[in-house]
């Protein structure tokens, strides 16, 4: 498993966020962007007295072509060969279809541009919660934890619920906690089971619960204002971390670790084929891997010479420590538990062994918890 942040620098981290992040409702005619020669862009937020200028990170102009309905490639493209175009196309649909959305900042740079009824489930409130709790549990260490552009992760282990899947290949139980601030996916408790032997992370889908980020939308009549955590939206909050203490309290489960031990033991008795240069590019094609990551879990898989579904979710773990940047590290580590809840027919492709995973579909069979007020 990838590491991270210690503990200490990870709370260090999310109180300097706390003190620098401002966050802004505006009315998209009170914005205008302007964008250099660079391809720099900045967004002023007119707030009728005074103005505020960001800079636009990435994530941000994603989210704003997304919402104005411009192509990505073709707002890129003015972006880089036409910065005023990008201005003339941005700002003329902010004044014409004018909308309330929610401006998320962070030293000094938009970092997500949402709808106002985004429900700030922010990091370090969650770590409040779950910190506690986590140390209430007997056997419990955080292994892992970071803190990166776009989410929070946690990975805790519990040593005391452990199994072997094989003589003397022992795995413990686990789970994630993770959080996003920028409107990149929902607030997700999952259980982890983790492998000695290699120290491998895989996240198990199966019993997986989430908490989305919906809310009701936020009343003011002006134009743009900050907005702060008021004593309300407070007593809310607190409420509903008391309910994301109770999941972490219950994602430790043994009689549901088991079920997933069975299943990984069962994965050393299913074959991916003769061809394990194929079976990675199949792999690799489906879930849109590059160059560095096909050719990691393609060593992993030939050198462990075990051409099982088993050697194959092994093979995609450990690769997860191979990747740089830890969002990358943890699809990895999703992705060993995708393949573990694969039947075995999908996994194969049916009858077609010479495309050993040609027919990998995505298991939406999680238990999902939503959230709305």
């Amino acid at each position: 498993m990838k590491q991270g942040k210690s503990l200490i620098e990870l709370c260090k981290e999310l109180e300097r966020q706390r003190m620098a992040r401002k966050d802004y409702i505006a009315d998209t005619r009170s914005l205008m962007i302007t964008t250099n020669e660079r391809g720099q862009s900045k967004l002023d937020v007119d707030l009728g007295d005074s103005n505020q200028i960001f800079t636009v990170n990435d994530l941000a102009h994603q989210q704003i072509a997304s919402r104005l309905q411009i192509p990505f490639k073709y707002y890129q493209k003015m972006q880089v060969e036409y910065p005023s175009l990008l201005d003339d196309n941005v700002n003329s649909w902010f004044n014409k279809n004018g909308e309330r959305r929610m401006i998320r900042t962070l030293d000094g740079n938009i970092r997500a541009f949402l709808s106002d009824r985004y429900r700030r489930l922010d990091n370090l409130e969650l770590a409040e919660a779950v910190l506690p709790i986590i140390k209430e549990m007997k056997g419990t260490d955080i292994i892992s934890a970071d803190i990166t552009d776009t989410h929070m992760y946690i990975k805790v282990i519990n040593k005391k619920l452990k199994a072997e899947v094989a003589v003397n290949d022992i795995v413990q139980a686990g789970l994630v906690i993770s959080n996003s601030e920028v409107g990149l996916g929902s607030l997700k408790v999952e259980p982890l089971i983790y492998r000695l032997v290699c120290k491998n992370g895989l996240i198990v889908k199966d019993y997986a619960q989430k908490r989305y980020h919906v809310g009701r939308q936020i009343d003011n009549e002006e134009s743009a204002y900050e907005i702060f955590s008021d004593e309300t939206l407070a007593a809310d909050d607190k409420a509903f971390f008391m309910k994301v203490q109770d999941t972490v309290r219950c994602a430790v489960d043994e009689a549901k670790f088991m079920l997933s031990v069975d299943k990984f033991r069962q994965t050393k008795h299913e074959t991916t084929g003769n061809d394990p240069i194929k079976t990675v590019e199949l792999l690799a094609d489906k879930y849109m891997m590059n160059q560095n990551e096909r050719g990691s879990i393609l060593r992993h898989f030939i050198m462990a010479g075990d051409n099982s579904r088993f050697g194959l979710i092994n093979a995609v773990t450990r690769a997860s420590q191979d990747i740089e940047d830890y969002n990358r590290a943890t699809e990895l580590e999703r992705l060993g538990g995708e393949l573990l809840s694969l039947p075995i027919k999908q996994l194969l492709g049916g009858s077609n062994k010479n495309h050993p995973i040609k027919n990998i579909t995505p298991n939406n069979n999680s238990n999902v918890i939503a959230l709305a007020r």
